[in-house]
This record gives C-alpha cells, sequence and structure tokens, in this order.
C-alpha cells in the first residue's frame, strides 16, 4: 500500500521514546524527518541515529506550548520541503497526585504540552495541509484519556481533550484529504514519568509496569505507522487496552462504578500495582 501524501514528517517530543521511535521508523520508511524537541540534547541524539541508520532528518528545538514558536516550526519545515505529508504532535508529560494537591502549575504545565500542543501543532499544519490536498496528522494520545487511572488527573484530561480534538478533525478535515490517526498506547518504557511531576507510590507504579510490559517503543512505532498508512482513527497497541475501551463503551456506568467500589474499599491501589506487575498499565 503506497502513502498517501508527501513523504515529509515532523514529529514532536522526538528526543527520546515513542517520538525517537516514530522519527527512526519513519526514516527507514524513506521519508524526510523533522525532529522537534525542547530538549536539543535528545533531539541531537536522535539526529545521530537517523544519521547512522542511512537516513534524512533536520532538527527544529521547539516548547509546543508556544504557538509562535511551533508556527516557526511549521514554517521552517514547509520552507525546507515544500510539504509537509504527516504531522505527529507526540510531545507529552504527565502529573500524578490527588487533584487538589496537584499544583496549579503543574496542571497547566500538562495540558499546555498534552492538550495545546496539538491544537497549536494543527493550527500552524493544517492551512497549508488543506492547500496540498493531502497529508495525515497523528495525535499521540493515552488509553488514560479513555480509562483513567487513579491519581492522575491532569494528564486524564488532557489526554481525554486530544482524543476529542482527534475525533474533532476526522469529520473536519475529511473533504480536504487529510487523515486522522490517534494513539492510545498504555505503559511503555519512556521518559514521560521521569520528566513530568510524580508522587513516589505513582512513580514506582509506572516503573514497575515498564519493567514489565513488553511493548517497547519501536513496536509502539511500527503499529503506528501501519495504522497511519492505513488512515485508521484509532491506534490500541495493546490488546488489554482494546478491551479496556470495548469495556467501558459498552458498560460506562458498570466500568467506573466497579473501580469506584473498588477505591471505597480500598482494593483499587492493590489491584493497579498487580496490573503494573504484568505491565497492564
Amino acid at each position: 500500500m503506497d502513502w498517501r501524501f508527501a513523504k515529509t514528517a515532523v514529529v514532536t517530543g522526538a528526543g527520546s521514546g515513542i517520538g525517537r521511535a516514530l522519527v527512526l521508523e519513519l526514516a527507514r520508511q524513506g521519508f524526510k524527518v523533522g525532529i522537534a524537541d525542547i530538549d536539543p540534547e535528545g533531539a541531537r541524539r536522535t539526529l545521530e541515529e537517523v544519521g547512522s541508520a542511512g537516513g534524512a532528518a533536520d532538527v527544529f528545538r521547539c516548547d509546543v506550548r508556544s504557538p509562535e514558536e511551533v508556527q516557526k516550526m511549521a514554517d521552517h519545515f514547509f520552507g525546507l520541503w515544500g510539504e509537509v505529508g504527516l504531522l505527529a504532535n507526540n510531545a507529552g508529560l504527565m502529573a500524578s497526585g490527588l487533584i487538589e494537591e496537584i499544583p496549579l502549575e503543574e496542571w497547566r504545565k500538562v495540558i499546555d504540552v498534552d492538550l495545546w500542543g496539538p491544537v497549536h501543532g494543527c493550527r500552524a499544519f493544517l492551512p497549508r495541509m488543506k492547500k496540498q490536498k493531502s497529508g495525515h496528522v497523528l495525535i499521540t494520545a493515552s488509553m488514560a484519556g479513555i480509562t483513567p487511572p487513579l491519581e492522575e488527573s491532569p494528564y486524564n484530561v488532557a489526554k481525554a481533550g486530544a482524543i476529542a480534538l482527534g475525533e474533532s478533525l476526522k469529520t473536519e478535515l475529511a473533504p480536504c484529504g487529510i487523515g486522522v490517526t490517534i494513539l492510545n498506547p498504555m505503559g511503555v518504557n519512556t521518559n514521560v514519568v521521569k520528566n513530568s511531576y510524580c508522587s513516589g507510590e505513582v512513580l514506582e507504579l509506572w516503573q514497575t509496569s515498564f519493567q514489565a510490559t513488553r511493548q517497547t517503543p519501536e513496536d509502539i512505532a511500527r503499529t503506528t505507522l501501519k495504522a497511519v498508512r492505513r488512515n485508521k482513527l484509532y491506534v490500541f497497541p495493546h490488546l488489554h487496552g482494546k478491551f479496556f475501551w470495548y469495556q467501558k463503551r459498552l458498560f460506562p456506568e458498570s466500568f467506573f462504578g466497579a473501580l469506584a467500589f473498588l477505591n471505597r474499599k480500598g482494593l483499587a491501589k492493590p489491584w493497579f500495582r498487580q496490573m503494573a506487575k504484568r505491565g497492564w498499565l
């Protein structure tokens, strides 16, 4: 199956984790790739890996919280290539703790990166993508936006918003020849926790899950790009993630009622710990 758009891509949050894996997989498939990240050192390492693999890439430092910086990034890559086929809104942060204990500054930071970041990306890139009459938008959301884990309200809220953004764009962009894919992974061993505001308990929980999970960022990248190529709206790279999605869609009252019951009885956190040991968070 051929790609439906130009083989040029810009990936935010490309300095590590899923972002780096997407860049490397795109480069292997013959794309020219824009490596965008707020961390210049991480972006440089990604560029070195692309170069070692014989791929072509360019680095642009960008804080996705700033619409001005994202616009400059779009201007740079459209100026460099003429067309951008794929925009991957991948940069992400999280925060954990009780809703009233997480500082408002951390709330704003997570929502600015995880929700406003994709909004800024789409507003900067889509006008010229529409003129191309081709392209694709990838949004890295999370299962947290569908089945919210305990004590991660900022992340859950931002990722739910990112999912709604992708769903809205699927319809809005249909007349323009632009596809949309929403990636909803569960636990993957990335730097998202290390770079985020996390309580010790939650940090330990995610580290346990990361060590136990069988899915690597490279696995996620390959699965995601297959979905992009097929113009699929949703990607659930973890089988148990898809199961939880169906459970919520079919039995929403029962799903959240069961979680609330477990938490009232003090059983929710032990249940999540068992999930983490299996790599199922």
